[in-house]
């Protein structure tokens, strides 16, 4: 959407402005620093402390942050080829394609976080599992974050707030999704039963709890609400009602899906999505190695679509939403202190072409 590129570059703006406000208050404290210290014994010794002193106040809460590298799997569409895996697999994946890239030892990580939207019950703290599954060692602690669509974003956020305040070096954090299989349950009349079942004694008691069982009403499944709990709004609608009040057309919104559909399939097809870790189906004959979510189509075939969220009124569509998702992605994260080799790191993942980190964590610092 429009708006969320509008909203992209005011975070980069905000970013630039911070940086040249904090550069001018470094210069403007070294000048007065050195004004104030002329002629005065003592005047190197005193000129680092100042030094040292407005290192921290520029810095804010603690020390600088860089974003080393990440990696992901190809994201596709749900109900494809992952559909006979499990979430923790695809994060698994993604955690071993960044150990190859980064060439880390399993040991440097001291802290794990990914976000998820829906949790899977058997793997409900599912950064843990996939730590596990991938072969890091079991004293690193790992924690499962859930913030609808941003919860990628507030685990690297968390990851980084950790390392600036330092309580860790380097922090693995991202997230995966698998709507493929999402939890399904009885209506909570047949899980009382069920729990009820569990506590009874004598055969009586447990004949007359499963005949209460064979009503028709027990077997109603009820699936997993991707709405908002309070409002009962989804983010289809959410984006809707931004939209109206932004100012932001349909046609400008069809424009944007467009563009960003071409981008990306110009991208795949030069190579620049280089941070995708092919991918082996077990089973499958081929590699599954690109997202598998890229739709070119016209500006004509896209106004012929429906609302899909707000009908009849709403702008927002299937051609300019995302497509539910199955994929994992992780990143390693750590503070400028730490020494990794930048022998030991692929070219891609040198810091100094990472270090986005601080602006993720400089908004996030705002709220």
């Amino acid at each position: 959407m429009a708006f969320r590129y509008s909203f992209q570059q005011s975070l980069i703006r905000l970013h630039h402005n911070n940086a040249h406000f904090l550069r001018s208050l470094a210069t403007n404290t070294t000048k007065s620093s050195t004004t104030q210290n002329q002629g005065q014994t003592g005047s190197q010794q005193t000129s680092s402390t100042s030094s040292s002193n407005k290192t921290k106040s520029i810095k804010g809460l603690g020390r600088d942050v860089v974003f080393i590298d990440g990696v992901r799997t190809p994201f596709l569409q749900s109900f494809t080829s992952y559909k006979d895996l499990m979430g923790y697999h695809l994060a698994r994946h993604a955690l071993l394609g960044l150990v190859k890239r980064t060439n880390i030892d399993k040991s440097l990580p001291e802290y794990c976080i990914m976000g998820t939207v829906i949790q899977e019950v058997k793997t409900s703290n599912i950064a843990r599992e996939a730590l596990l599954s991938a072969g890091f060692p079991d004293k690193i602690p790992a924690h499962t974050v859930t913030m609808a669509c941003i919860s990628s974003n507030a685990a690297i956020a968390s990851a980084a707030n950790n390392i600036a305040t330092g309580q860790n070096d380097a922090v693995i954090a991202g997230g995966v999704d698998f709507m493929s299989d999402v939890p399904i349950r009885y209506p909570r009349s047949m899980r009382k039963l069920l729990l009820n079942l569990n506590r009874t004694k004598s055969t009586p008691q447990r004949l007359g709890l499963i005949t209460k069982m064979l009503s028709l009403k027990n077997f109603v499944p009820e699936a997993p609400a991707i709405a908002e709990f309070s409002t009962g709004e989804i983010m289809g609608q959410s984006a809707d009602r931004l939209a109206a009040a932004f100012d932001v057309s349909r046609q400008e919104q069809d424009e944007y899906a467009q563009r960003s559909h071409k981008l990306a399939q110009e991208a795949t097809e030069k190579g620049y999505l280089d941070d995708i870790v092919p991918m082996h189906i077990p089973g499958a004959a081929d590699v599954v190695s690109r997202d598998n979510g890229i739709r070119i189509s016209t500006l004509e075939q896209m106004s012929k679509l429906k609302p899909a969220f707000i009908k009849p009124h709403g702008t927002i569509t299937a051609a300019s939403s995302s497509f539910i998702t199955d994929g994992a992605s992780a990143s390693l994260i750590t503070s400028v202190d730490i020494r990794i080799p930048l022998s030991r790191l692929t070219t891609s993942a040198a810091p100094e072409k990472r270090n986005l980190c601080q602006l993720i964590y400089s908004f996030f610092e705002m709220f």
